[in-house]
């Protein structure tokens, strides 16, 4: 089960997936995913700062693209 948390940016409405679980690189950065951009290493503190929890509603397409890419183990979750 991979867990992941859909968050929206407050200055431009983006939904981001982070996966808090999944480390990216040796600074402790987990991994992100988001339409452009796809996956990319995030600072995890630093995205929940300027970041505000998306509604299902929200990330519902980011959820289905995530789904088609081959995440069949997803549990949303809404904290780390």
């Amino acid at each position: 089960m991979t867990k992941v948390i859909f968050r929206k940016f407050k200055e431009n409405n983006e939904i981001i997936a982070l996966f808090p679980n999944e480390i990216a690189n040796e600074y402790e950065e987990c991994w992100s995913y988001m339409h452009i951009g796809q996956h990319s290493p995030a600072i995890y503190n630093a995205v929940v700062g300027c970041t505000k929890l998306a509604t299902e509603d929200e990330y519902a397409e980011l959820l289905e693209e995530l789904k088609y890419i081959g995440y069949d183990d997803l549990k949303v979750c809404k904290r780390k």
